[in-house]
């Protein structure tokens, strides 16, 4: 089996997953990793697949567009190297960021983040609330070296950026 990642994108509505998974399922493809999420009324998917020996990543894209194109959808599909990139080890930490919205949020904390030598494991935001009175929000899950103090590090940057901002270690999930 070989490894591939299929990236789609298109105006939300009902059937997309249906759509590209049956497609996958028809040509012996099995998800592995995936992340599917509604982004301003757009859905956007990640998959990272296992196909049979000998697919083309161009022509399994070329697949999903057909089966997809009375959705618009925009699909790229890229071949995977053989090895699994694992994430660093460490202690599992769970940021909240809540403030006005304005650029450079995103960048500062995961600057602050990277310095520290935290790995981001998934990263959401949001503006909430309502139009007259937007907040921004940003959910970090992470994985930081042993006996960092995430908490205090982002606690000056969240006063700077004028945003609140909380760390904690995550309780582990079983799954």
């Amino acid at each position: 089996m070989k490894h591939l990642a299929l990236s789609a994108i298109g105006v939300d509505r009902p059937g997309i997953v249906a759509a590209v998974t049956g497609v996958l399922v028809d040509r012996g493809c099995n998800l592995e990793d995936t992340s599917m999420s509604i982004l301003r009324g757009h859905f956007a998917m990640t998959l990272v697949i296992s196909a049979p020996d000998g697919t083309v990543a161009q022509d399994l894209e070329n697949a999903v567009a057909a089966a997809t194109a009375a959705i618009e959808l925009v699909v790229v599909v890229r071949p995977l190297d053989k090895e699994v990139h694992r994430s660093p080890s460490g202690e599992e930490w769970t940021v909240s960021v809540y403030g006005a919205d304005h650029p450079g949020i995103v960048h500062r904390v995961s600057s602050v983040l990277a310095e520290l030598g935290v790995n981001i494991t998934d990263l959401t935001t949001r503006v909430i609330g309502p139009d007259d009175r937007p907040v921004y929000a940003m959910f970090i899950d992470a994985v930081a070296p042993v006996g960092t103090a995430l908490d205090e590090a982002l606690g000056a940057l969240a006063d700077e950026l004028g945003v609140s901002c909380t760390a904690h270690r995550a309780d582990v999930d079983v799954l």
